[in-house]
């Protein structure tokens, strides 16, 4: 949305030397700047902006928002470019607001420890069948990030979708002040972030924050199957709708056909929706996170004909469950970027149920941000493992070697799992090891990198077949 500096700086309880110029656009990062953006010069735990300053103008930006003192030692001529600020962050967030008041559409708010990005990416697919949708990019999912997606709102859209993330009790709360939605949708409460929080049961109180800053006039959108999320109903004042597999959920699921790497085929029943679809994304979980996007819609107006096109033409995000075919026949799962307990037993039992499989193989990075549980919940995903016959695991890093102690007290076989220090060396011993008909899970936290494994799987299978290719041609 395009604002005068004036404007700008009144927001902020400011001035500024050319109140006639126009901000069009805003940014935190120096690197990525455009021409004509105001750059807000963020002072973090492990940054200061204050000091790329001079290389956001350098590479076009209008102005940047700093701090007083920053200014006041600035030289004369600097300060024209400058609106003096007490807090930046503050300063960002405020105007943030003011923004998405300014445009004062529609929004919908997504939180839950697994599962918000693919859920938003599937309701704003699905609403933008009928309007113009502007969705949280990337992971601009925080005290920073939120406010530089409703910095992006334009007149033009007419839905926002926002995806709200936490580490600590009351950012929801201050996220959900600042995008004020009309609905918010939660997706589950698991073990995540414990190392912040005292037990699961704090990490449900801060995940329903959000409901606790929507106006009375508001919707909720809440996951039937999490018996927490469930319980977030009692009290809340605004409407309630629920999805779920379990029959008490007002939008449940009757029916599920699993066709592999192909997705899966349900049905979907409820006073708001009776219909089947087809969703090309496999797994229990993902179908759990198409009901809330097919719940949420349906407070839109979106026919279903609609919702089963929008369903149809739907991808995984990168390292989030994409698929990958390499040679013989071998299945390549990729969802490196995030991992918790609940993730990897939604993985593994997807994994468990793959159809048509000769042998399945997991490489499992550590899982990280769990604080003094971390070795029992490490176990327990290993347990799982053995409980699903999973035929290989290869764990990667630290805590990773609780996977294996977890497996080998469920009767895991001590030869087909092991342990590597670095996802170099695992993706080597798994290539090593993969045969035709083979499914390879590769599941960790982003800081493990598991992404290295993929890329070594994806050339080595890419380099076979070139290989075999050419033999076959000579």
């Amino acid at each position: 949305m395009e604002l005068s500096w004036g404007e700008v700086a009144a927001i902020l309880g400011s001035s500024c030397a050319v109140p006639e110029r126009l901000a069009r656009g805003y940014s935190i990062d120096s690197r990525t700047i455009e021409a004509g953006e105001l750059f807000f010069a963020i002072r973090g735990p492990r940054f200061d902006g204050h000091e790329f300053v001079g290389d956001a103008l350098a590479r076009g930006a209008a102005g940047a928002v700093v701090e007083r003192e920053f200014y006041a030692r600035s030289p004369e001529e600097s300060r024209s470019r400058f609106i003096a600020v007490d807090d930046t962050t503050r300063a960002l967030q405020q105007l943030a607001w003011a923004v998405r008041r300014k445009w004062g559409g529609r929004l919908i708010a997504i939180t839950g420890s697994v599962g918000k990005s693919t859920t938003k990416e599937m309701i704003a697919a699905i609403l933008a069948e009928r309007y113009s949708v502007r969705k949280s990019e990337g992971n601009l999912n925080n005290h920073y990030g939120l406010p530089l997606t409703l910095l992006r709102l334009e007149p033009v859209h007419e839905v926002a979708v926002a995806e709200l993330a936490m580490s600590a009790p009351g950012e929801i709360a201050l996220l959900a002040r600042i995008a004020e939605p009309q609905v918010g949708v939660v997706t589950n409460v698991a073990p995540v972030h414990l190392q912040f929080f005292d037990s699961v049961e704090g990490i449900a109180r801060a995940k329903r924050e959000l409901l606790e800053n929507l106006p009375e006039d508001s919707t909720a959108v809440l996951n039937f199957d999490d018996k927490r999320v469930r319980g977030f109903a009692d009290g809340f004042n605004g409407r309630v709708l629920t999805y779920g597999f379990d029959s008490g959920a007002d939008l449940k699921v009757v029916g599920v056909h699993a066709e592999g790497d192909q997705g899966s085929r349900f049905e979907v029943r409820g006073a708001a929706l009776d219909a089947e679809f087809r969703l090309p994304l496999p797994g229990r979980h993902n179908i759990q996170n198409a009901l809330a996007a097919l719940a949420t819609a349906s407070l839109f107006g979106i026919s279903p004909a609609a919702m089963q096109a929008a369903l149809r033409r739907l991808r995984p995000l990168p390292q989030r469950g994409e698929i990958l075919t390499l040679r013989g026949g071998i299945l390549l799962i990729s969802d490196c970027y995030n991992s918790n307990p609940l993730a990897m037993e939604t993985m593994l039992g997807t994994l468990a149920a793959w159809p048509g499989v000769r042998r399945r193989i997991v490489v499992a990075g550590e899982m990280l941000e769990l604080g003094p549980t971390s070795p029992e919940l490490h176990r327990q995903v290993g347990r799982q493992c053995a409980q699903r016959h999973i035929d290989w695991l290869l764990a990667v890093q630290g805590d990773a070697r609780y996977f294996l102690e977890g497996a080998l007290e469920a009767g895991f076989v001590e030869q087909r799992c092991q342990f590597f220090a670095t996802p170099e060396e695992a993706g080597e011993a798994c290539r090593m090891l993969l045969e035709p008909g083979d499914v390879v899970l590769v599941k960790g936290s982003r800081a493990v990198h598991l992404e290295k494994v993929t890329e070594l799987l994806k050339s080595w299978g890419a380099g076979a077949s070139a290989a075999q290719d050419a033999e076959s041609s000579s």
